[in-house]
């Protein structure tokens, strides 16, 4: 066993979030941590990496164990690059000797295998979007076991990142980046596609179970089964043991008479069976809270069109971000934007919604204008010094929710916050619970659009259901950003692609299409980029470089009209965009996942002739 926690047990203040917890992690292992929002995950995390002390119980591990702990909020001095981030965690390894040069050399090839370019290792860390600081935070653990430890600790490290991230992180978690890998690791996370490819062990932290986690070998399906096959036990064995205490309270109920026949034994026995039964009471209940009960309130406003932009485009630091787009918001839409990090997601959200003016284009809003409610990704509406009260019930000590009042007990229930967690700090909340408490705020506020900037980070998996379910009901549009794969599959109504070259985006369908306009955008990124790092020299210099090869017959003619081909198929991508969202085929939904199906080859055929152009250059060096 690489490590084995026994009996481990915590509280903060008067509240316990976990007791009697134990579980053993083998070489191999992938073991997921789930469970509800508060229940003390991350704690846990800590322990299992020595960086906190439970109150009682053990973890030991064996000698010489390397773990590596990569926390969830990532934290770099100002003005720090991603290059002297991981340098700086790389020193502490046995293989640097805390020599600096040897670190360095180190810091940039772990970078460069998890995808860092060398321009993006050193600029300030500051200045890179959520997902690339949580891929440097990740590199810096693997810089400080030498790039491979023994046991890989992960603090919900699919927050932020996007689908090329996640995508490279389950990559890496399963079959490691070359010599750089994870043998065993431990994570915690609710993005439920990255658990079924990834975890081969899934344990629960929850106080409906004995002991307070419930652990089960193989994937997540195998774990949802023999879950419901444990709790259904557990309620069948509450029903028994209420019959059998019902039973002992008749006959410790009998006459003076009778209770002269009354064994000792047995009054003690019965006194067992109700301490039981409260016990079992308790972890049922637990098991049936589910998630937050979230349902924002929506307006009712019937306006066709409440917000639109025609030809809208934004640059940023001289590099277009997105170019002459087409975006219409009426109720009953769902439309997610999706792209690598930095690609101008929250950008484009802040320029629908006015908060940005475009460089070109117009953005428009119905009269009188519409009102939207927002949960922004960085969650920093909240005054950290302010109480959880003040937080999520403004105004007293009662809040008005669709026409009825709550006094505020009840409304922190519905968002499963104990009682005594109204006066803490909101500085003080876990991850989950601040985006629980944010949610809480945005459900009292009327809204005729939903702005959703990443709404799953942190969630529990129960809560991320109830969130999907309440977004499908709300009556308005809705603007959402995330990487959740298993959202967008179920809500979008439609998807904004951003991050193609030269600020190219594409609107499509449904999250098959936008994957693959994703992949294009990058394929067609990685032809380009050859060209633009390692121009072709120019002819007076080409005495002193190596004589160019000379191309096939045909794949010289090939090579002279290239450019052309790739002028026209350009051409014909921004037609089938152009055409793809003319307003007439809005209300033809056949016609329209045609005309997605178009743009989206024609996205595919430029991608195809930069790659193409690239091999024919390979050839001639």
């Amino acid at each position: 066993m690489l490590l084995t926690a026994t009996d481990l047990a915590k509280s903060h203040g008067m509240r316990t979030l976990f007791k009697g917890v134990s579980l053993s992690i083998a070489e191999g292992d992938r073991l997921a941590l789930i469970g509800p929002n508060g229940a003390g995950k991350s704690t846990l995390l800590r322990m299992l990496a020595a960086r906190e002390e439970p109150d009682s119980g053990s973890v030991r591990t064996p000698r010489g164990i390397v773990s590596v702990y990569v926390p969830q909020r990532d934290d770099f001095p100002d003005g720090q690059t991603a290059r002297e981030a991981v340098a700086a965690a790389a020193l502490d390894c046995a293989r640097c000797h805390g020599d600096e040069h040897e670190a360095l050399v180190l810091a940039g090839v772990v970078l460069g295998k998890i995808g860092f370019e060398e321009e993006r290792m050193d600029v300030p860390l500051s200045t890179l979007s959520g997902g690339w600081r949580k891929r440097c935070s990740i590199a810096a653990g693997l810089a400080r076991a030498g790039g491979t430890p023994d046991l890989l600790l992960l603090d919900e490290p699919t927050n932020h990142l996007d689908v090329e991230g996640l995508e490279w992180l389950e990559r890496f978690l399963v079959k490691g980046a070359q010599d750089i890998r994870a043998g065993t690791s431990v994570f915690v996370t609710h993005d439920r596609v990255f658990l079924e490819r990834v975890a081969t062990r899934v344990g629960e932290l929850s106080r409906a179970y004995p002991g307070g986690v419930f652990v089960a070998d193989g994937g997540v399906d195998e774990f949802a089964r023999r879950k419901t096959e444990f709790l259904e036990a557990q309620a069948r064995a509450q029903a028994s043991l209420a019959n059998e205490v019902r039973i002992d309270n008749a006959w410790l109920g009998r006459g003076a008479q009778a209770r002269r026949t009354k064994a000792k034994g047995r009054i003690d026995d019965s006194a067992d069976r109700r301490d039981q039964l409260a016990e079992l009471s308790k972890r049922n209940a637990a098991a049936a809270s589910g998630g937050a009960r979230v349902d924002f309130t929506g307006s009712g406003r019937r306006t066709r069109r409440l917000m639109w932009a025609e030809g809208i485009s934004v640059a940023l630091g001289g590099r277009t971000l997105f170019s002459g787009l087409d975006v219409e918001l009426v109720p009953g839409d769902c439309i997610a934007v999706m792209g690598p990090n930095g690609s101008g997601k929250t950008t484009l959200l802040r320029t629908l919604v006015g908060e940005r003016t475009p460089d070109s284009g117009t953005v428009g809003r119905a009269d009188p204008a519409p009102r939207v409610v927002t949960l922004s990704q960085q969650r920093a509406e909240l005054d950290g010094t302010m109480t959880l009260k003040d937080a999520i019930c403004p105004l007293g000590d009662k809040v008005r929710f669709r026409d009825s009042e709550m006094h505020i007990t009840a409304w922190s229930r519905r968002f499963l916050f104990d009682d005594d967690q109204l006066l803490q700090q909101v500085s003080r909340l876990s991850g989950g619970e601040l985006a629980r408490a944010h949610i809480a705020r945005m459900m009292l506020e009327p809204a005729d659009v939903l702005v959703l900037d990443e709404p799953t980070n942190d969630l529990d998996l129960p809560t991320l259901g109830v969130l999907e379910q309440s977004i499908e009901e709300f009556d308005g549009p809705v603007l959402l950003v995330t990487h959740d794969r298993a959202m967008l599959e179920r809500l979008a109504t439609q998807v904004i692609v951003l991050g193609g070259p030269g600020g190219q985006s594409a609107q499509v369908a449904d999250l098959e299409q936008a994957l693959r306009a994703l992949k294009s955008f990058e394929a067609a990124a990685e032809a380009l980029a050859p060209r633009v790092a390692a121009p072709r020299p120019a002819a007076a210099s080409a005495p002193a470089q190596p004589q160019r090869k000379k191309l096939s017959y045909n794949d010289q003619r090939e090579y002279d009209g290239i450019e052309a081909a790739i002028a026209a198929a350009e051409l014909a991508a921004a037609k089938a965009d152009e055409h793809m969202n003319e307003p007439s085929l809005q209300s033809n939904h056949v016609a329209f996942r045609k005309a997605c199906d178009a743009s989206a080859a024609a996205h595919t055929e430029v991608a195809r002739l930069y790659a193409r152009w690239e091999e024919l250059e390979a050839k001639l060096r």
